[in-house]
């Protein structure tokens, strides 16, 4: 199997991000964007995904996190569709369901070529650590748009939003490595899903 890793790097007037990823790594992260509480969502991601995540972002934060939270998506989307290739042999779906305490989230994805974004998560409140959470709907968007896959996020209960975004984040995590998953077996008999429609 070829190595599954891509650094793909994004610079715009607002940011300068840099992310790398090996789908088949152990879980370990190295984060410098400048927003703690991001940092210890994509965290949740490298963990229990089981991929190796370096994000380097530097971003016009004087402003507001907007710009940099909506380009990591982006440039990890990016980063992403190139370190998956052709997607051939790759189980393609994925889905998780986590707990954390009152909260409970699903996420289920499908990298079938087609971006695509259902993003239900009533937080109860609009920030946790100085991060404005509507933001994260801003990072899913950037990244199925380029990873192109289709993604469904259901918080179906929390009260504590700190809970609430750590279980779906863990969910994602665990969601890509189900669907990232590769069959020696069926390499070889499984289509290719790029451009799949």
């Amino acid at each position: 199997m070829n190595e599954r890793k891509a650094t793909v790097s994004r610079n715009t007037l607002e940011t300068q991000i840099t992310v790398s990823v090996n789908l088949d790594g152990t879980g370990k992260s190295q984060f410098e964007t400048g927003i703690p509480f991001l940092d210890h969502m994509m965290d949740q991601i490298a963990r229990h995904g089981m991929i190796d995540l370096d994000i380097n972002a530097v971003g016009d934060l004087h402003i507001d996190d907007h710009h940099t939270v909506e380009d990591i998506g982006i440039t990890l989307g990016q980063a992403f569709a190139e370190a998956v290739g052709d997607k051939k042999g790759i189980a393609r779906y994925g889905h998780a369901y986590v707990p954390l305490d009152e909260a409970l989230s699903r996420v289920v994805i499908d990298f079938s070529g087609r971006p695509g974004l259902e993003y239900h998560v009533p937080y109860t409140r609009a920030s946790v650590g100085g991060f404005d959470v509507d933001l994260f709907s801003e990072f899913f968007h950037g990244f199925v748009n380029h990873a192109k896959a289709t993604l469904h996020i259901d918080n179906l209960r929390g009260v504590n939003t700190h809970h609430q975004a750590e279980t779906v984040f863990k969910a994602f995590g665990r969601a890509l490595r189900m669907a990232l998953t590769v069959d020696e077996r069926m390499a070889g008999i499984m289509p290719s899903t790029k451009g799949c429609l």
